[in-house]
């Protein structure tokens, strides 16, 4: 979730009585952690203002003092969980190596950050229904963020020459292959909790990009669409 208040500090000794503005956001923070908790464990449609607030410990009043409506806090969520996720990911990111072996490390980091937020999937998967407008801004944050990654690529040359229109394409089908690939290996059949991925996951993962995404070229066109005979033959 969003970063914490950290204390300025003078000399050797910090601070130890916030501003307003820090208490502001630190109560902030806790309304987000707990509207994740609270949705995570029991859907959008249970994540009431009550229910919210008492888990976050403050009083049902002071929720107004942030959020118009509780349709602006849950709209706020995913977006504010997809942020905290790509700072993770780009945390555990190797600086150096190919593209594909960075493109395994966010892999295998997106895995490690569902063990540090487990609810983060329901909270994405009810999105579309409960928060839309949160969702679509999630989708357009993390979709921006790695096409813009794998165009670096490519114009390093560590990237297959694909154009920008299917780079695109590229990045919903990455994206939704981590979504599925995390309910069937990441989830555990009765409850939340994360467990760690077979091995399998990450080298059939990585084999794929590397036939494909990755692979070196030596000036090799880029393929020709298939032509239909006619009468659909």
């Amino acid at each position: 979730m969003p970063t914490s208040v950290r204390l300025p500090t003078k000399g050797k000794l910090a601070r130890t009585k916030l501003t307003r503005a820090e208490r502001n956001e630190l109560t902030r923070q806790k309304l987000f952690d707990a509207a994740r908790k609270v949705v995570g464990r029991l859907g959008y449609a249970e994540a009431s203002v009550s229910r919210i607030t008492a888990e976050a410990g403050v009083a049902q009043g002071t929720f107004y003092n942030y959020f118009v409506t509780r349709q602006d806090l849950l709209d706020e969520l995913l977006p504010e969980i997809g942020k905290d996720m790509l700072r993770f990911i780009q945390e555990r990111t190797r600086g150096e190596g190919s593209e594909a072996v960075r493109e395994a490390d966010r892999f295998r980091a997106f895995f490690d950050y569902l063990k540090e937020v487990p609810e983060f999937l329901r909270i994405l998967n009810e999105a579309e229904l409960f928060a839309p407008a949160g969702y679509q801004q999630h989708i357009r944050t993390v979709a921006g963020a790695y096409a813009r990654l794998l165009r670096r690529g490519r114009e390093k040359g560590e990237v297959q020459a694909f154009s920008d229109e299917e780079i695109e394409v590229l990045v919903h089908m990455l994206m939704g292959a981590r979504g599925y690939l995390s309910q069937r290996y990441a989830y555990t059949d009765t409850d939340q909790s994360v467990t760690t991925v077979p091995d399998h996951v990450l080298s059939a993962y990585g084999k794929l990009l590397a036939g494909g995404l990755f692979a070196e070229q030596q000036g090799a066109a880029q393929a020709k669409p298939i032509r239909r005979k006619r009468g659909g033959r």
